[in-house]
């Protein structure tokens, strides 16, 4: 069901499409995947609809993706879902929604890198790519892309709750690579375009690397240490070093300090989340866990 009650079915995407999008109606339609704020149909093999139903928010962040990525995808080097129609709000379904590219794949979160080194290249590269400075008027993040230290409360409630419930095991180590991070110098240069919410169930994988990067629904401009959080996050244990220094752009050691922050920040909310999954509360994924806890011990471990 979506916020407002509306049950998301087959024949539901099946009647919006003959509605607004005929020749796109005969296709087979199933499934693909139920995301934090959107419902992914598969339309045949090549494209899915994607249709906001968890959250208010959806709405907004589903029309700048539209607006957005099909500016950004061609200079991608992974592939990325490239919308290609828009759904207009109606009385069978009273919210925006888009028809998309699929872009194959297992989410990092089920299945792991194994190729550190290939994966390591693979995310500078795309980094490398996305973070170019964005145009006046370009979303900015919710709640994310200014000073790491606007977080704080944030971090301190997370830090809190997973030591509660036994989550964490040195606490006050992983508080010490947050006060390095928020006392590093902020971000100076232009705000640059980031994809603002790569956690393993973001990004997917084949062949043990990564193929493809997914929901660009937070795309935003600011600093990019918020995406480069994603190295301590998505790849194995040692492959952080090389995926740094193949980042493109000048890379200060300020940046590499606020990166580790959001890393510590994006794993205690992944960790309470997979909290929710393992005792079945609404919102709860399990699978965010053991990507979560393993970011902990690698920052942990290279702050010491």
């Amino acid at each position: 069901m979506t916020v407002d009650g509306t049950e998301i079915t087959a024949e539901l995407v099946r009647d919006l499409l003959r509605d607004q999008h005929p020749d796109l109606a005969d296709r087979p339609i199933r499934l693909g995947a139920r995301g934090w704020d959107n419902q992914l149909w598969r339309l045949g093999d090549d494209l899915a609809v994607r249709l906001p139903w968890a959250t208010a928010a959806a709405d907004a962040l589903l029309l700048h993706e539209y607006r957005w990525l099909p500016l950004l995808a061609p200079h991608l080097p992974l592939p990325v879902p490239v919308p290609q129609r828009l759904g207009q709000p109606s009385a069978r379904f009273p919210r925006p929604w888009i028809v998309t590219t699929w872009v194959p794949g297992e989410p990092a979160d089920r299945a792991p890198v194994t190729r550190a080194a290939e994966a390591a290249d693979a995310l500078a590269a795309f980094l490398t790519a996305l973070h170019r400075p964005a145009p006046a008027g370009a979303p900015t993040g919710r709640n994310r892309g200014g000073p790491l230290a606007e977080h704080a409360a944030g971090f301190e409630h997370g830090l809190a709750e997973v030591t509660e419930l036994g989550l964490v095991a040195d606490p006050d180590a992983v508080r010490a690579v947050w006060a390095d991070a928020v006392t590093a110098p902020g971000w100076t240069g232009p705000a640059l375009w980031l994809h603002g919410d790569l956690h393993p169930a973001n990004v997917l994988t084949a062949g043990g690397t990564f193929c493809g990067v997914i929901d660009f629904g937070d795309l935003f401009a600011g600093d990019p240490a918020y995406d480069l959080a994603a190295v301590w996050v998505l790849l194995p244990d040692g492959a952080a070093d090389r995926c740094l220094e193949a980042y493109g752009p000048a890379l200060d050691p300020a940046t590499v300090r606020r990166s580790r922050g959001c890393a510590a920040v994006r794993a205690l909310a992944a960790l309470l989340i997979a909290d929710a999954g393992v005792h079945g509360r609404p919102g709860g994924k399990a699978s965010w866990g053991p990507p979560a806890e393993a970011a902990l011990r690698r920052l942990v471990a290279t702050a010491r």
